[in-house]
């Protein structure tokens, strides 16, 4: 549907990015992905719709970070790009890094804000052993990584807020991975 001239498209603007760095057992970066883009997927717009409505209650914004192992097949070359229609992970055990681990901040351009801006920065830092893979119990037999979502919850279940596929991450279990998420709106 086409707008009127002058007319605000306000969801054209939202999109989100994501960087991932290793670094390993002595702190040096072993890996930088640079800045990449990620889907804002179909239910970030329900949940920022509830939020304005005011409600319901069990409308709760970023509650962690899934991170999954998706598919070995993907390292044959294809990964499937990240749409806006993805509703879980394709790991169907993924680990979740919890809110209480993560760092939200406001930016204005790259700095953090004090106050409320349009762009949200999502920080996680998953430390040597974390996720805690390989783990066969779990369907994980190896410490590979190829996929991650925020998650946010609606109506009293967990959704997606964003998805990214992306190469494989092979994490050993001294390494550290840190991923920086980056939501405008």
């Amino acid at each position: 549907m086409a707008g009127r001239p002058g007319m605000e498209r306000a969801a054209e603007g939202l999109h989100g990015l994501y960087r991932d760095v290793v670094r390993d057992a002595r702190g040096q970066v072993s890996w930088d992905s640079g800045w990449r883009s990620n889907a804002i997927v179909g239910s970030c717009r329900s949940l920022l719709a509830a939020f304005l409505r005011g409600g319901p209650p069990e409308a709760l914004g970023i509650q962690g970070l899934a991170v999954g192992a998706g598919l070995e097949a993907w390292d044959s070359g294809f990964i499937p790009p990240a749409t806006s229609a993805q509703t879980a992970l394709v790991d169907p055990h993924p680990h979740l890094v919890p809110r209480s681990a993560l760092t939200l901040s406001f930016l204005s351009g790259a700095s953090v804000s004090p106050t409320p801006t349009n762009r949200l920065q999502i920080s996680a830092s998953l430390g040597p052993g974390v996720p805690p893979w390989p783990d066969t119990a779990t369907g994980h037999p190896t410490s590979a990584l190829r996929e991650f979502g925020l998650v946010g919850r609606l109506d009293g279940q967990s959704i997606l807020i964003n998805y990214v596929t992306h190469p494989v991450i092979t994490k050993d279990a001294a390494s550290t991975l840190e991923r920086t998420v980056w939501l405008v709106f």
